[in-house]
């Protein structure tokens, strides 16, 4: 007598597999989350899962506040630092607010408050954007890594939000499919480091920081569009096949 066949449900979401219910935070892991179910996605719901409008204020709002200062005050170094706290700290309270989670508070307010400060140690005002630039070559390097080392980041991330830590590396077109997509991870990050950094060692204020939102979450957006596309459907035949291997096995 033959086992009925696995639902996804319960090949996605075992609570025994080591990463059940546990994804990466970030971008990668709320993939993860929309992936573990077969309801089409669309751009809409893809931004809500990477953080919608609230991460494109939380990533652009205090770096334009602070182009904008700077450029308005001929300059002045001082006072665009302390227009980027307070938009900073608008933010947090804003999310104080809505009740969200200390950690993401001081998360956001952390972020901005470092940048400020290294600026106003060194006097030079493109500094404001040089822990975004360290945690971009941070990124890109740890997904080339992943890949070279044979774990692609987007295979943890995903695996980790559905329950399935390392079985997808036994099945070749899945993990291909988590290759292609960690390499275009990893090459988003390595554009926005071609584009900033000559910005950066040029003291192109203003330059750098229109190019610190477009290349934000408008380009992270498409690259989880084009992740979606490209994981989804090797995911789903990866169940199947799953699915299939269950039925065949003897009671």
């Amino acid at each position: 007598m033959s086992q009925e066949p696995q639902k996804d449900d319960e090949l996605t979401a075992d609570p025994t597999s080591p990463g059940s219910g546990m994804p990466l935070p970030g971008p990668i892991g709320s993939l993860g989350e929309e992936l573990r179910t077969d309801v089409p996605i669309g751009s809409g719901m893809l931004a809500d899962a990477i953080g919608g409008w609230r991460g494109i204020i939380d990533s652009s709002l205090p770096a334009l506040v602070f182009v904008i200062s700077y450029l308005a005050t001929s300059q002045n170094l001082t006072v665009s630092i302390w227009c980027a706290l307070g938009a900073g700290a608008v933010i947090a309270i804003w999310r104080i607010l809505r009740k969200q989670s200390l950690q993401q508070v001081l998360g956001g307010f952390g972020g901005v408050a470092l940048s400020a400060f290294i600026a106003s140690r060194t006097g030079n005002a493109a500094d404001f954007f040089l822990p975004g630039l360290l945690i971009n070559m941070a990124y890109g390097v740890a997904f080339a890594v992943s890949n070279l080392v044979r774990w692609p980041l987007v295979g943890v991330g995903v695996g980790a939000a559905t329950g399935d830590i390392a079985g997808w590396r036994s099945d070749p077109q899945l993990r291909r499919a988590y290759v292609i997509a960690t390499w275009l991870w990893a090459g988003m990050f390595a554009l926005k480091l071609a584009i900033q950094l000559p910005l950066y060692f040029a003291e192109m204020v203003g330059a750098l920081g229109v190019a610190k939102i477009v290349l934000g979450w408008p380009l992270m957006l498409l690259v989880g569009l084009v992740t979606y596309r490209l994981v989804k459907p090797a995911l789903a035949d990866y169940h199947q096949r799953q699915e299939a291997a269950a039925t065949s096995d003897p009671a």
